[in-house]
């Protein structure tokens, strides 16, 4: 499949680079009328979640995940890549409950963003859980994950110091704070 040249109806092309178990790499060419096509590579991607587990008004569930790419752990909210026909919503719930061994009651679509759409087609889907009950972990042979719940003031520490490193956890943690900031008279 690799080097296939596909065309859709707006006449761009793709190019088929590389196909993994994960992701594929095309190279596309955009049309531009009177002026010469762009090319781009592109890394398409399923798309993936973030949960942002709360315990209470309090404490959010965190993550410290050994990545191996930057062969280092990260502080992080719980994540990962959607299966075929797998909905976001799914996708959350088996995340949650392998990376923190926590099931959640409820799950509220919380944030929507691209990661890097200057290469990757990957959308990321943020929920809020709450109504936490654990269940124990489920991680895969190659996850290095340690669960640890932090003082929602902790983590608001944390961010402003520059300690989070993961960017769907900044973008995460950063929306929630905004959105849960007392608001100052006459703004």
């Amino acid at each position: 499949m690799d080097g296939l040249r596909t065309f859709d109806t707006s006449g761009m092309t793709r190019t088929h680079l590389l196909t993994t178990r994960l992701f594929s790499v095309e190279h596309r060419e955009f049309p531009r009328p009177g002026r010469p096509p762009i090319g781009r590579d592109v890394v398409v991607h399923p798309g993936a979640v973030v949960i942002l587990p709360l315990l209470s008004e309090q404490q959010i569930v965190m993550i410290r995940n050994f990545r191996y790419t930057v062969e280092r752990a990260l502080w992080e909210l719980p994540a990962g890549t959607r299966e075929p026909n797998e909905s976001p919503l799914e996708t959350a719930k088996r995340e949650l409950e392998e990376e923190t061994g926590y099931r959640a009651a409820v799950m509220s679509p919380f944030l929507e963003f691209y990661p890097s759409p200057g290469i990757l087609t990957e959308r990321m889907y943020v929920f809020a859980a709450s109504e936490l009950t654990q269940v124990g972990q489920g991680l895969q042979d190659n996850e290095q994950i340690t669960v640890e719940v932090v003082g929602v003031d902790v983590a608001r520490e944390r961010l402003v110091r520059g300690e989070f490193e993961d960017a769907k956890t900044i973008a995460t943690l950063a929306t929630y704070f905004l959105r849960n900031a007392p608001r100052r008279r006459g703004t």
